[in-house]
């Protein structure tokens, strides 16, 4: 589940992970409130195991608002891709994506590391 321009990685990722032999759905989900919770049920009993993908800070994003109802609701595994906690920098559109592991290989790491924790 995606926002902004991690949307554009995410559909990336879902491309060189079928090449692997997994297949990933990709939302994009350009509102977080109010939180899409039926889609996020459906996904979540689908694929048992989500990836959030955010091109700013995963306190207080998608990720976190995901997290949270997931939780409380149907607990599956998760992994949040987004900027950590630490301080900003700057560099170029690209440059900072990488930097920030926020690439489409670092989102195939995620749902192979999401897909492990499955039960």
């Amino acid at each position: 589940i995606a926002c902004g321009v991690l949307v554009h990685e995410s559909l990336a990722a879902a491309k060189i992970l079928k090449s692997e032999g997994i297949n990933a759905t990709v939302v994009d989900m350009h509102t977080i409130k109010p939180l899409d919770t039926q889609l996020i049920d459906k996904l979540s009993k689908q694929c048992g195991a989500i990836v959030t993908a955010e091109d700013h800070s995963v306190i207080g994003g998608l990720g976190g608002a995901i997290s949270e109802y997931i939780v409380s609701t149907n607990p599956i595994p998760v992994e949040k891709i987004g900027v950590k906690d630490r301080f900003g920098e700057s560099a170029e559109a690209d440059e900072m994506l990488e930097m920030m592991e926020l690439k489409s290989h670092h989102i195939c790491d995620a749902v192979k590391k999401v897909i492990a924790r499955k039960v």
